[in-house]
């Protein structure tokens, strides 16, 4: 029985959506999302009431996905936020750290520089030719400096499954 019950678990695991598949707007449950795709990485509130959970596949599968959930714990939309679209979003000496973590969710990684007073957020993604990376530059204020989106030099392939 034990068995069953390991291989069952496996079953269910092996088959987790990592892009909300099946999940359907307006029906599906906040619970019905974490069973289908696993424990998100974040979870902040969001406008309206939302609350937003974030399901990271960094740093290969360049994605980050975002299920709104509205006041009613009912699924509204499962968004990718890795866009050149939400790019243009972020402005330079406007932007704020916690608005894009609540637009992009987690960085991959984050890197200090004491020196020059600045912090790096990277965000590994998949452009239309190759693997790239944003970089999100801020000061010790808090807020967007610079950005650049660049080839990803640690970049795995182009096919975006990280193969």
């Amino acid at each position: 029985m034990r068995f069953l019950t390991a291989a069952f678990v496996a079953m269910l695991f092996g088959c987790a959506s990592y892009d909300g598949r099946g999940l359907v707007p307006g029906q599906s449950t906040e619970a019905q999302v974490e069973a289908l795709m696993g424990p998100s990485v974040d979870r902040r509130a969001g406008p309206n009431g939302e609350t937003h959970r974030y399901y990271s596949r960094l740093p290969y599968g360049g994605v980050v996905y975002v299920a709104r959930i509205g006041p009613d714990g009912k699924l509204r939309a499962i968004e990718q936020r890795l866009t050149e679209e939400n790019f243009a979003k972020v402005k330079p000496g406007v932007s704020r750290a916690e608005e894009m973590r609540v637009l992009f969710g987690p960085p991959y990684r984050i890197q200090q520089f004491s020196r020059m007073e600045r912090e790096i957020w990277e965000y590994p993604w998949h452009g239309p030719t190759s693997n790239r990376l944003l970089l999100l530059q801020y000061s010790s204020d808090g807020i967007v400096r610079e950005v650049y989106s660049i080839e990803d030099p640690d970049g795995v392939g182009h096919d975006g499954d990280g193969a």
